[in-house]
C-alpha cells in the first residue's frame, strides 16, 4: 500500500482542504472571465474590500483578540510584566542634545523640555526593571513568566524593551496604528512586535497576561491605561496584581489622590492598590514578595 493510500484509509486525517490549499486552487484555476474578474467572485477571506467593511467590524474584533493570543501562546508567553509611560521622555544619552536645542526657545517652552529631561532617570529604571526581570529567566508550566510587554513606541517603552534585549531576553511590543507616523523601536523582538487597530483589543492584550504592571511618568494615554487598571481591581473584575507606580512627586502634583478619598468617591484603602517606587530594585523586591519569588 502506497503512502497515499494509507493516507486515504486514515480515519484521522482531515477530509477537507484547508483553506490555504482552497486559495492554491482557486489562483491556479481561475479563468479570466468578466464573472471571475468582479470583486464578487474573490474568496471572502481574501477580499480585504469585504473585511474592511463597515458591517465587518465585528469579525475584526475577534481577528484582532485571536491573533496575538495564537503568537503569544505559540511563543511560549506564560505572563507578562507590562510597562506603560510616556513616548516623550528623553533617554539620557539624548538630554544634553535636548536641552542645547531648547537655549533659544520661549520660557515656556524651554521649561517643558527641562522637566522632561529631569524625568530621563525613569527610563534607566524602566531599563533597569525590565533588565531584571529579564535576567531571572522564570519558567513555569514550561512558560515563560514576566516577559517584558511595552506599547511598542519610544521613550519609556523603548528603555523596557531595551532593557530586555540587552539581557538576551524576547519582549513584546503592542504597537497602534495612529493617524502620525510610528513604528515599533529596535529593541521589540519582531515575531513579538504586534500591531492593532482597535484601542479596547490592546488593552486587554496588556492584561491578559499581566502579572505586574509598572507605571512610570506619562501622558493622557498612560493615565488611560493606569486608571482603567485600577478600576478592574477595584470592582473586582481582575484578581489584584502587583501595580509599581514611579515617580511619586509627579504622580501627587497632577492626582490628589488623597483629595480623591476625602471626597468619598473611592475608599481610602483603594489607595492600596498600586505601591510607590522610585528604584527597580524596589518594584522587583515588591513583585517578588507578592509572588513569593527567589529574590
Amino acid at each position: 500500500m502506497t503512502e497515499e493510500e494509507k493516507k486515504e484509509r486514515d480515519l484521522a486525517a482531515r477530509k477537507f482542504y484547508p483553506a490555504e490549499k482552497e486559495a492554491e486552487f482557486d489562483k491556479s484555476h481561475k479563468k479570466q472571465t468578466p464573472q471571475t474578474a468582479h470583486p464578487a467572485y474573490r474568496l471572502a477571506f481574501q477580499d480585504p474590500d469585504f473585511l474592511l467593511r463597515e458591517e465587518l467590524r465585528p469579525v475584526r474584533f475577534q481577528l484582532e483578540l485571536l491573533k496575538p493570543e495564537m503568537l503569544l501562546e505559540e511563543a511560549g508567553v506564560g505572563s507578562t510584566l507590562v510597562m506603560y509611560g510616556s513616548a516623550r521622555i528623553p533617554a539620557p544619552d539624548q538630554c544634553e542634545a535636548a536641552l542645547e536645542a531648547a537655549k533659544d526657545l520661549p520660557d515656556d517652552e524651554k521649561r517643558i523640555v527641562e522637566s522632561l529631561v529631569a524625568k530621563a532617570k525613569y527610563y534607566t529604571e524602566a531599563y533597569r526593571l525590565a533588565r531584571i526581570a529579564s535576567d531571572k529567566s522564570i519558567v513555569e508550566d514550561g512558560k515563560r513568566q514576566f516577559v517584558v510587554c511595552s506599547g511598542g513606541g519610544p521613550s519609556i517603552m523603548e528603555a523596557a524593551n531595551k532593557g530586555a534585549s540587552d539581557a538576551g531576553a524576547e519582549s513584546i511590543g503592542l504597537n497602534i496604528i495612529l493617524p502620525h507616523e510610528q513604528a515599533p523601536n529596535q529593541y521589540v523582538t519582531p515575531y513579538l512586535a504586534l500591531n492593532f487597530h482597535y484601542f479596547a483589543l490592546r488593552k486587554m492584550h496588556f492584561l491578559l497576561r499581566a502579572r505586574a504592571v509598572a507605571v512610570f511618568p506619562g501622558g493622557f494615554g498612560t493615565f488611560d491605561e493606569f486608571f482603567e487598571l485600577l478600576t478592574l481591581i477595584q470592582t473586582g473584575k481582575m484578581k489584584p496584581i502587583p501595580i509599581l507606580l514611579f515617580g511619586k512627586d509627579f504622580w501627587t502634583r497632577v492626582v490628589d489622590f488623597d483629595a480623591i478619598a476625602e471626597e468619598g468617591t473611592i475608599s481610602r484603602k483603594d489607595l492600596d492598590l498600586f505601591r510607590w517606587c522610585e528604584t527597580a530594585e524596589e518594584a522587583w523586591e515588591h513583585i517578588s514578595a507578592f509572588y513569593k519569588l527567589d529574590r
